[in-house]
């Protein structure tokens, strides 16, 4: 039966009864599976997870986490437990958005599970448009920091524990000394910030100078929603961005929802030797 040792204590989560039905039929599956981490598949990844070792048990995404499947292309909505050598990692291939009409709780479900179950570190990759004229389409971005412009928090709503403290300090979300690593054995990788909107239009020309000017480098719709969540639980973040396409009003831009895959297909090996440097350094 699980514990929650992983969890930082008094620590208000409004969610906290479907989380605890998600962990207890995800730990059915393998009660000796435990994640040392979490990885979240975003647009364009979902190749990478072949490599990643040999799975031991898959479900569907909505049967666990008891949300409707996501529409959108490229989520598959399936989790997997993949054993890594000694390493446990459970991957959610894809996840539902706010712009689907998730909560805020809905959409961080699966990393609070994930981190209830025993993971320390959660990895939130995605596809993100460059704002930053020096990057360029197929370029891998880590995440030093983020910008939430989706007006909504997973920390929202009444506190349901005693002396819970709603107040989260967000200074270092994304792990350093990680970044570090990475970027010792991958010095390909550049750093950015990520700019999170609701979407799911794409930014008009304006607002990517708006963007350009607050120092945004990258921009989405996910991830920073699911960093404020595995942040107040105590886990170490790290945020992977692959550069789908320019951002709209910038040369060269195209933002379909098929050129975002097909970019991220071709940058399949470089993602997947990312991810294992990342496995070998957490």
């Amino acid at each position: 039966m699980y514990t929650f040792a992983a969890v930082k204590t008094n620590v208000d989560m409004p969610d906290r009864q479907a989380v605890e039905s998600a962990v207890a039929i995800m730990e059915a599956a393998s009660p000796t599976f435990v994640p040392d981490c979490a990885i979240v598949l975003g647009s364009g990844w979902r190749a990478v997870q072949e490599g990643l070792g040999e799975c031991e048990w898959g479900m569907k995404a909505s049967d666990a986490l008891g949300v409707r499947e996501g529409g959108v292309s490229g989520h598959a909505g399936i989790i997997k437990a993949i054993r890594r050598n000694d390493m446990g990692v459970l991957c959610f291939l894809g996840r539902v958005h706010a712009y689907e009409g998730y909560t805020p709780n809905e959409v961080v479900r699966a990393v609070r599970a994930a981190v209830m179950m025993g993971a320390k570190t959660i990895v939130l990759t995605n596809a993100a448009g460059a704002v930053n004229s020096g990057l360029r389409v197929g370029d891998l971005v880590l995440l030093a920091d983020h910008i939430n412009l989706m007006g909504r928090s997973p920390l929202c709503g009444p506190l349901t524990i005693a002396g819970g403290n709603r107040f989260l300090p967000m200074d270092g979300c994304y792990d350093s000394k990680l970044r570090h690593a990475i970027r010792r054995d991958m010095p390909s990788v550049r750093e950015g910030v990520y700019a999170a909107t609701l979407g799911p239009q794409y930014e008009t020309p304006a607002e990517v100078r708006m963007l350009r000017t607050l120092g945004v480098d990258l921009i989405g719709m996910s991830t920073v929603l699911e960093a404020i969540a595995a942040r107040q639980l105590g886990a170490r973040v790290v945020g992977l961005s692959f550069v789908s396409n320019v951002a709209a009003g910038l040369p060269g831009a195209f933002v379909s929802g098929e050129d975002v895959l097909a970019a991220g297909e071709a940058a399949t090996p470089r993602m997947t030797q990312l991810l294992d440097i990342l496995l070998r350094v957490i």
